[in-house]
């Protein structure tokens, strides 16, 4: 039978491979050439291929975004100033999901020092906020406000491992917002979904409800005023320059315009006239923070994820602890043990960082314990390798007990959406950013006249429902983020460059994704599109004995649902590309960098 058309291409025609191919596997015409219908295979293995990036390469949420960034590296720019590009990109073409009045993180490689340093671009609660008021009132509107990040982790980044200027960086964000891109069919989807509550904001309205109506898909869509905002904001660099100040000081001049100039009055007036809790002090405060990412080596390759105020960091780690105690590269992928054993280990870790993650300035938080090989050997008693387990409690670690809990009105907590984006350089630094506005849209109201939406970073969810919690909602407090970006290390040098969006999944998605990479040798782009699931908690995670679903995509071979079954695992279907979106960059032995980019949402890895 004549090699499949993808089997061709991806094995490349040419050397020694052409000689030893059989004489029929080289016909160049007729019914047998590479691609004649005949010659087309049944099912596809990957909807997307894998991206060579030898000089480079961005994968992100959106095409543009990905395209945006590799012409920053295309420039002479570095993995940081390409990921900042991208990221500005998003703001426009996926504003459900990013924002620079947003948070999030990134995780850097630092490819000469051979560190990798985190980066925590999260606000905290504005300090006038009334942590008895109702937990509705900080799923949107004025009162959900948490303090923009975002925009303080583009500059951070830029000053510490940018070369271009931010002028040129947000280039491409202002020519698609100032004349517009043909808006996705699924954006357009988001946008009319949630037509009800953006009505609720005129400011928000103008924007994503021109007319009165949502945005056709593949229609022009603009937002001038976040064009207009990008904008001073280069020009507040650009007068820097002019004014002798060198380009550091120049970056902090366009800081400075956002969180203490004009744009920060802005907010501020308009979270005063419409209600809510921020002020201009808050926004002065605000500091994007540099620190060690978390860390736990598994078989041999060093991970480095996020620490809090990010939740996934621990979880991911934790959860290859607890795994490691387990030859998971011999099970049958055919068969329900594998899967199993993962949903256990999640469960566990959810358990242990669900009690005890919060803002470390106020509480005291055993991260070192929650990283540590003993723990999770201890923790690993409670996984029967044949039988779904209760969700459970936390760990009781000494020396970190807490308050009893107290449940206020409602503990069931709202979901979060995000995105993520990975970079590589020419030098080999590497960059992975997953940023978010909290739950879809935000805050869903557009601040002012500068066309950005605030992330709702307040809501429950990011911050505890129980009075008593470590995490519960309080002033001047940075509530939990899932945002995970990890970079991998074989030895000094990089492995794996990726993350995720997806709120509550990210960790249990990235988890999955590294297993897939580690223990079943996968190529970027098959563990990125094999099946996931994502468990689910009734009515949360922090809660002992919580019901546990499994929701499993509907790509699982019938033999593993079936035998999940009958382990006692509760199991849903949900679509075939339903849970998570993966960007990432994988390095192999010899040294070639592959990106490969999820299906599941509009991924796309570009590299040149």
């Amino acid at each position: 039978m004549p090699l499949d058309r993808r089997e061709l291409i991806a094995a490349g025609l040419t050397g020694a491979f052409v000689a030893a191919l059989p004489a029929r596997a080289l016909a160049q015409s007729g019914g047998r050439a590479p691609d004649a219908p005949r010659t087309g295979s049944a099912t596809v293995a990957a909807h997307r291929v894998e991206v060579p990036m030898p000089n480079g390469g961005v994968t992100a949420g959106h095409p543009l975004a990905a395209m945006a960034g590799t012409r920053m590296l295309m420039r002479g720019g570095t993995a940081a100033d390409a990921v900042v590009a991208a990221m500005a990109v998003m703001n426009v073409v996926e504003p459900w999901a990013s924002s620079a009045g947003g948070n999030g993180f990134a995780a850097c490689l630092d490819r000469k020092a051979g560190k990798v340093h985190s980066l925590a671009f999260t606000g905290a609660a504005p300090r006038l906020l009334d942590p008895q008021g109702d937990p509705k009132a900080l799923d949107h509107g004025p009162k959900a406000l948490a303090v923009p990040g975002a925009f303080g982790g583009w500059i951070a980044l830029a000053r510490r491992f940018g070369k271009l200027p931010l002028s040129t960086l947000l280039e491409p964000a202002i020519g698609y917002a100032r004349d517009g891109h043909p808006l996705d069919a699924s954006i357009a989807n988001f946008i009319t979904r949630a037509r009800k509550t953006l009505a609720l904001y005129p400011t928000s309205a103008a924007i994503f409800l021109p007319g009165g109506e949502p945005p056709a898909p593949r229609s022009l869509f603009r937002n001038p005023d976040l064009a207009k905002t990008f904008q001073a904001l280069a020009d507040a660099e650009t007068a820097a320059l002019k004014g002798g100040l060198d380009r550091d000081r120049a970056l902090q001049a366009a800081y400075d315009y956002f969180y203490t100039g004009p744009i920060a009055q802005e907010f501020a007036r308009f979270s005063t006239k419409t209600g809510g809790w921020l002020r201009l002090d808050d926004l002065k405060a605000y500091q994007p923070r540099w620190s060690d990412p978390v860390t736990t080596n598994y078989r041999g390759l060093d991970v480095h994820a996020s620490p809090l105020t990010s939740r996934t960091g621990l979880e991911l780690c934790e959860q290859l602890n607890l795994v490691e105690g387990f030859d998971l590269a011999t099970l049958p992928t055919d068969g329900p043990q594998l899967t199993h054993l993962l949903i256990e280990a999640i469960k566990v870790a959810k358990a242990d960082v669900y009690r005890y993650a919060a803002d470390p300035a106020f509480a005291k938080v055993p991260v070192d314990m929650l990283l540590s090989k003993a723990f999770a050997a201890q923790r690993r008693k409670l996984i029967d390798p044949a039988k779904a387990g209760v969700y459970p409690e936390g760990a009781r670690i000494a020396g970190f007990d807490q308050a009893t809990w107290r449940s206020r009105d409602e503990d069931r907590t709202r979901g979060g959406d995000t995105t993520s984006l990975s970079a590589v350089d020419a030098d080999g630094n590497a960059i992975a950013v997953t940023t978010t506005v909290g739950g879809g849209f935000g805050t869903f109201l557009v601040m002012g006249d500068t066309g950005i939406l605030f992330n709702n970073g307040l809501r429950v969810g990011s911050s505890a429902p129980y009075a008593g919690h470590p995490n519960a909602v309080a002033p001047g407090k940075i509530a939990l983020l899932g945002n995970g970006p990890t970079i991998v290390l074989d030895k000094g040098r990089l492995k794996l460059v990726f993350g995720s969006p997806g709120g509550e999944t990210i960790g249990q998605t990235q988890f999955q994704f590294l297993v897939n990479v580690v223990d079943r040798g996968m190529s970027i782009q098959a563990a990125i599109e094999a099946p996931r699931f994502a468990l689910d908690a009734d009515p949360n995670f922090y809660k002992a004995g919580a019901a546990i679903t499994v929701q499993a995509e509907g790509r699982f071979a019938d033999p593993v649902l079936q035998g999940l079954g009958a382990m006692g695992h509760r199991v849903e279907q949900v679509g075939p590309y339903a849970i998570g979106s993966v960007q990432g960059i994988l390095v192999d032995a010899s040294g070639a960098r592959m990106g490969g980019a999820d299906p599941r949402r509009m991924g796309y890895a570009v590299g040149f």
